[in-house]
């Protein structure tokens, strides 16, 4: 239990970092620049990716960042020693969708991105590159 702890501290670390990264650019356009949200998500991406591919932990890279329409901030992860035919991907998913849906409803860091009602999705794939599942978290998530 103390390496699933450790590596969710470590998960929730670079997932700050990053999502404090982005916010500091989305927060320096928005009010600076005054581009529109969806320009300055774009620009956060660029930013994001511009560290990528990055490891988080010793199992998650983070590959890249992207804006997509409607308002969807997407961050792009790898398990870069499982296989989707060796894992309980639905463990999984059940085990990071808490943990994640309260990082974005509590971190400060992402009050933009809650503001704007942005739509946070997580997508995660095997180190084959095998889609394994995505975590979205909507404003119903993080506003009540």
């Amino acid at each position: 239990m103390e390496n699933g702890d450790k590596k969710k501290k470590n998960i929730q670390t670079v997932v700050g970092l990053i999502a404090g990264i982005g916010s500091l650019i989305l927060v320096q356009h928005f009010f600076f620049n005054t581009p529109s949200y969806d320009q300055a998500m774009m620009q956060a991406a660029s930013e994001i990716n511009k560290s990528c591919p990055i490891m988080v932990d010793r199992e998650t890279r983070l590959d890249n960042a992207v804006a997509l329409p409607e308002n969807v901030f997407q961050y792009n992860y790898t398990l870069v020693n499982m296989e989707k035919a060796t894992m309980d991907i639905e463990g999984l998913q059940n085990n990071l969708r808490p943990t994640v849906i309260n990082f974005v409803k509590t971190n400060p860091d992402m009050k933009i991105n809650r503001e704007n009602k942005t739509v946070m999705a997580y997508y995660y794939k095997d180190k084959n590159g095998e889609f394994l599942f995505k975590i979205l978290v909507t404003p119903s998530l993080y506003t009540n």
